[in-house]
């Protein structure tokens, strides 16, 4: 079952020719098996061109890995991913969470006494600075070391209502929009619908072109 899910997610990328996946840095190696996954079949089973040459059956994807935030981290252990299996509410942010739990939950944050930093070099060791640093840089769309420059010399009193701010801010429309869905079953059912006939419709070359490289028959 621990191999099952990710050659389904392999299935996923592959299915839909993707070129680029977005992952964070450790899904690394899920994206990895896809890559094997599909240069194995296409060096099996991939027909060839008039030349000669190969004609791949499935594009092999590149991962695009965020340069800020590649792995978040529990709000109360640095050290593990935020998790939703995590037994603690308290360690992540929900999409449901509304704005005085998100904010409660940032100031409950695992910290340390030292204030901030003035640069990345001095996270090192700090786990938990580092993450709600790392936190901000994303949400705000900039850099750690310009977080740091705005916040360097602050302790977490002032840091962890900023980022409890930002975080609200960017959070509100997914989380509003979010709750209308949930209330509206009618609108959710058809943009399940809609979505499953257009990913349908891509998968449809792709899977094609898997049937007759094997030399099966789709009934």
């Amino acid at each position: 079952a621990l191999f099952t899910y990710p050659v389904l997610q392999a299935a996923d990328v592959l299915l839909y020719q993707a070129t680029h996946v977005p992952v964070g840095d450790d899904q690394k190696q899920h994206l990895e098996l896809a890559r094997d996954i599909a240069q194995k079949f296409n060096n099996d089973f991939a027909p060839k061109n008039q030349d000669g040459s190969e004609r791949p059956v499935f594009t092999l994807p590149d991962p695009i890995i965020p340069p800020e935030a590649a792995r978040i981290m529990s709000l109360r252990d640095g050290s593990a991913k935020m998790s939703k299996s995590d037994p603690s509410d308290m360690s992540r942010i929900n999409l449901t969470d509304d704005a005085d739990t998100i904010m409660g939950k940032v100031k409950k944050a695992k910290t340390d006494p030292e204030p901030l930093p003035s640069d990345k070099a001095g996270l090192e060791g700090r786990a938990e600075a580092a993450n709600l640093v790392g936190i901000y840089a994303a949400l705000a769309g900039t850099s750690v070391d310009a977080v740091l420059a705005e916040f360097g010399g602050k302790g977490f009193g002032a840091f962890k209502p900023a980022l409890g701010e930002l975080m609200v801010e960017r959070l509100a429309p997914i989380n509003t929009r979010f709750n209308e869905l949930r209330q509206d079953r009618a609108a959710l059912d058809a943009i399940l619908r809609q979505g499953a006939e257009k990913a349908r419709a891509m998968a449809v070359p792709t899977l094609d072109a898997a049937y007759a490289a094997l030399g099966l028959v789709r009934g």
